[in-house]
């Protein structure tokens, strides 16, 4: 894991009563995702989490499908084995990240260590970096044959925030609600059609809008065949003279 020093995000929409910049404490995060190797360790401890046992109510049908068998990987995946892997659910990631010591990033903290470019914090300015991510996401998903690990190396030392896969974050769920969904009048209306710019930090910033978009999509049991995810850590609470 990595370090990710302490700063202000400043999210793509806020309400009225939000601040414009919000403030992210320092946090630890994987430098790649979770690769099907790290996940298959998972689900052959812990077997609730298996293909063939996992509960639908907490993954959906392609749930790793991908792979031969729920402990298996198959000749054609065993190549991959140290990439990504992908239909996962976030019901499953989370388990994944709770079994590891460790969490799904916020989706500021993800926004927050996903701005930094090769060289700077804060990639805002730097023309090749935004061009990148669009190329990305410009590019149909062309699966495993498609993935280069370890291609973008940003400022932090966390790899491929960009251009491998999507990534689940904790509040994914959050883009469009601001509360329980029946009874819920915040919804973020600026989201759709041609408002959606509209109150937006930053309007050239494409990519966020098909960042908050392809969240708002999801549901916690989906799983798609390019979703992975990679896991965070709080730092540890610093000693105080009476702990000492």
């Amino acid at each position: 894991m990595r370090l990710i020093p302490k700063g202000q995000y400043e999210p793509l929409f806020t309400s009225p009563d939000q601040p414009k910049r919000q403030n992210v404490a320092s946090f630890e995060l994987d430098e790649h995702p979770v690769s099907n190797r790290q996940f298959l360790a998972f689900v052959t401890e812990n077997p609730r989490w298996q293909r063939s046992r996992v509960s639908p109510l907490f993954a959906d049908e392609t749930y790793l499908n991908h792979w031969e068998s729920d402990t298996r990987l198959g000749a054609a995946l065993e190549p991959y084995a140290d990439y990504p892997v992908v239909n996962i659910s976030w019901y499953a990631a989370r388990a994944y990240a709770s079994w590891a010591g460790k969490r799904l990033p916020t989706q500021a903290e993800w926004e927050y260590a996903a701005l930094a470019s090769e060289s700077s914090a804060n990639g805002r300015e730097d023309p090749s970096y935004h061009q990148r991510i669009l190329e990305w996401y410009g590019r149909p998903n062309l699966g495993y044959a498609d993935q280069a690990p370890g291609s973008f190396r940003n400022v932090h030392g966390i790899y491929d925030l960009h251009g491998l896969v999507w990534e689940w974050v904790e509040d994914f769920n959050t883009s469009l609600t601001t509360g329980e969904s029946r009874g819920d009048t915040g919804l973020e209306r600026k989201f759709f059609c041609g408002s959606a710019s509209v109150g937006a930090s930053d309007f050239k910033d494409y990519a966020a809008f098909m960042r908050y978009g392809f969240r708002s999509s999801l549901q916690a049991k989906y799983s798609v065949n390019n979703l992975g995810f990679r896991c965070a850590r709080d730092l540890p609470e610093p000693l105080t003279p009476a702990s000492k």
